[in-house]
C-alpha cells in the first residue's frame, strides 16, 4: 500500500485499475478496503482507475491522539487528489466521507469534477447527536461490548428491512459484524466527534460541482430526508433514493448503487424512484 504524506500525516492509499480516477471516501471507522468488495470491482470494469484511502483515526497509522477536524480531513483529501490527477477527478463519498467531499467542494472546488454523496447530511439532527453522544460516552467509558452483542445492534442499525427478514442473508451479516466488531476505540473517537457539524446547508448553496445524492430508504442513521435536504441545497443536483437499503446500502445493494453512480459519470440521469 502507498503512502503519501501530505497535510503533515502519513495517508495510505490504495490503487485499482486504469483510466480516469475515481477517489472513494469511506464513513465513520472504515477503513479505504471496504470499497473492494463491490465498487472497486464495477468501476474498475467501467474503465476507471479507483483510488482508495484510510482517513484519519483509522489504524494502525490513525494518529489516534491527535485532534483534528472535518476541515483536515478535506485537506488530506485534497492532498491525494493533487498527488494522484493532475486534473480534476471525480468523487465519491459515503455517509461521513459525503460530509468531507462537501467540505472539500466548498474550499477547493477546483479539484473535483464530479461528486457522488451518499447518506449525507448537511446538519446534525436531534437523532444524529443523541447517537454520536453516546457512542462518545462508550468509548470513553471503556466499555467493550460482546462480539455477538455489537453484531445484533449494527444488524438493527444499518441494514433494511428487507435484510433483516431473510434469514440467510442477515446469518451472513451477523457474521461480518461479530467478526468486525470493534475494540479499540482510540482512533475512531476523533471520527466520531465529527458527526456533530453544525448546520452547513447555507454553504454548500455555493457549490457548483455536478453532484449525485443518494438516499437509501430504510437507512436509520441518516434518514432520507436529511440526504434530500443536502441535495436541495446544492444546485443542479441529482437526487435519488434507493429501495430496500439501510445505512450500508452500498454494501448490502450494491448493484443499484454502481449503476447510479457509473450512469452518473456517464452523463446519464440516473432512473430510480425519488429522484428529483
Amino acid at each position: 500500500m502507498p503512502v503519501l504524506r501530505t497535510n503533515g500525516i502519513s495517508l495510505a492509499y490504495d490503487e485499482y485499475g486504469a483510466g480516469e480516477p475515481v477517489v472513494m471516501v469511506t464513513g465513520t471507522g472504515a477503513p479505504g478496503r471496504v470499497w473492494r468488495a463491490h465498487q472497486v470491482p464495477a468501476l474498475t470494469a467501467a474503465g476507471y482507475r479507483v483510488i482508495t484511502f484510510d482517513n484519519r483515526g483509522i489504524a494502525p497509522d490513525g494518529h489516534a491522539g491527535r485532534y483534528f477536524t472535518l476541515d483536515d480531513m478535506a485537506a488530506d483529501l485534497a492532498g491525494l487528489i493533487a498527488h494522484v490527477s493532475p486534473e480534476p477527478c471525480r468523487v465519491v463519498g459515503f455517509s461521513l466521507g459525503s460530509v468531507i467531499v462537501q467540505e472539500l467542494l466548498v474550499a477547493r472546488p477546483e479539484l473535483v469534477r464530479q461528486a457522488v454523496l451518499m447518506a449525507t447530511i448537511g446538519r446534525a439532527d436531534t437523532l444524529i447527536r443523541a447517537m454520536a453522544a453516546a457512542e462518545l460516552d462508550l468509548c470513553d467509558g471503556g466499555t467493550v461490548l460482546p462480539p455477538r452483542y455489537a453484531a445484533y445492534v449494527q444488524a438493527l442499525q444499518y441494514l433494511s428491512g428487507e435484510t433483516l427478514g431473510d434469514e440467510e442473508r442477515l446469518r451472513g451479516w451477523l457474521d461480518v459484524f461479530e467478526m468486525s466488531a470493534a475494540a479499540d476505540f482510540a482512533g475512531l473517537r476523533g471520527q466520531l466527534r465529527l458527526q456533530v457539524i453544525p448546520d452547513r446547508r447555507p454553504a454548500y448553496r455555493s457549490i457548483r460541482c455536478p453532484c449525485l445524492v443518494i438516499a437509501f430508504e430504510d437507512d436509520r442513521i441518516v434518514r432520507p430526508r436529511l440526504v434530500r435536504e443536502v441535495a436541495e441545497c446544492i444546485p443542479g443536483s441529482t437526487y435519488t433514493e434507493l429501495a430496500g437499503c439501510g445505512h450500508y446500502g452500498y454494501l448490502e445493494k450494491p448493484e443499484p448503487v454502481n449503476s447510479a453512480i457509473i450512469e452518473f459519470f456517464a452523463g446519464r440521469k440516473p432512473n430510480r424512484a425519488g429522484e428529483n
